[in-house]
């Protein structure tokens, strides 16, 4: 009699529990399917077809694994405001959730090793995103115009920031970039209001528009790793104060600094041998320029407009200073550069 209890009592408590399980997941139905020809019985979802807000997508359809979500599943999906993805998916393709202006939260789990090309662009709902320890890249424009994310933490695996993957995230303030970060893109956090920014020491190149805009950032200090700084690459930086160059930099882009307005001191590495056009244009309270020891810039490398706008051209500018007196600290007195 007590074992028939016992197995009743089983027996309901398993009755409770199915529904609830069930109901962990989004129904099969929800979900077009293909299947994943680089994962032997596995699915890659291809396109959501439900209704619903938040979406669960289930680890398993027609008892195959779902092991990816597919190029614009959710693509312009305007009812969806959260996404917990399985641990089966291991990859998300190509602008995956672009321009799912709603989606405000979203799960990745620690199984995906590869998120595609703008997987997330112009989500500007989303607040927040875990990046998962698997990836080893952030592609191109992956969260371009994720207007409403503040924090970013860029775990250890990751040696490569894409070409715009944080550019127009303006309510971007702060970021954490590893040790093993290596590469980051051209624009990659253009438009952000980030306010500092620590290069890691095994970047060798800071390239065009990386930081084009970030109006709120105040300093920057490049390691001996950095080799050049293209193009553009922190135009327009209001509040930049004070830049150091280290000796590892050899080249310094046509307006790399052009209108950081504010900047009023700037150490040039013994390593830079060329200083391109407009480098420093319209940087109108730039007082202070120190040339390291054992700096060698030649006349032919030091371009003629590189401080244009910032000294009266009918003065001594810069590059004759410098020229003539060579590395050293040199003051802006008088529309006249005098070496200290």
């Amino acid at each position: 009699m007590k074992n028939k209890k016992m197995v009743l009592w089983i027996a309901l408590i398993l009755m409770a529990i199915i529904p609830v399980y069930a109901q962990q997941y989004d129904s099969e139905k929800d979900f077009q399917i293909d299947w994943d020809k680089n994962v032997k019985d596995g699915v890659v979802i291809t396109k959501y077809v439900s209704a619903k807000k938040e979406v669960r997508i289930p680890p398993s359809i027609k008892n195959s694994p779902v092991t990816g979500i597919g190029k614009e599943a959710f693509y312009k999906n305007i009812n969806i405001t959260k996404v917990i993805i399985p641990n089966s998916v291991i990859s998300i393709g190509d602008v995956a959730f672009a321009n799912c202006e709603n989606l405000s939260s979203v799960t990745i789990p620690d199984s995906v090793t590869s998120i595609g090309r703008g997987a997330f662009w112009n989500c500007k709902s989303l607040t927040s995103v875990n990046i998962p320890n698997s990836l080893t890249s952030i592609e191109d424009d992956v969260f371009r115009y994720c207007t409403s994310i503040k924090n970013i933490i860029i775990p250890n695996n990751i040696t490569s920031i894409g070409d715009r993957a944080f550019s127009s995230c303006r309510n971007l303030t702060n970021v954490t970039l590893p040790n093993s970060v290596k590469s980051i893109g051209e624009g990659a956090f253009a438009g952000t209001n980030i306010t500092s920014i620590t290069i890691p020491n095994n970047v060798k190149a800071i390239r065009e528009q990386a930081f084009l805009g970030c109006r709120n950032l105040t300093n920057v200090t490049l390691p001996n790793s950095v080799r050049g700084i293209e193009k553009m690459a922190f135009y327009d930086c209001t509040n930049l104060i004070s830049v150091t160059i280290g000796n590892g930099v050899k080249s310094i882009g046509e307006a790399a600094f052009a209108g950081c307005t504010n900047l009023n001191s700037i150490i040039i590495g013994s390593g830079v041998t060329s200083i391109g056009k407009w480098t420093f244009s319209s940087c109108t309270n730039l007082t202070s320029v120190t040339f390291a020891e054992g700096s060698k810039i030649t006349d032919y490398d030091f371009n003629d407009l590189a401080f244009i706008k910032v000294e009266d051209k009918y003065s001594v500018n810069l590059k004759e200073a410098y020229l003539s007196g060579g590395a050293g600290t040199y003051k802006l007195k008088d529309d006249d550069w005098i070496k200290q």
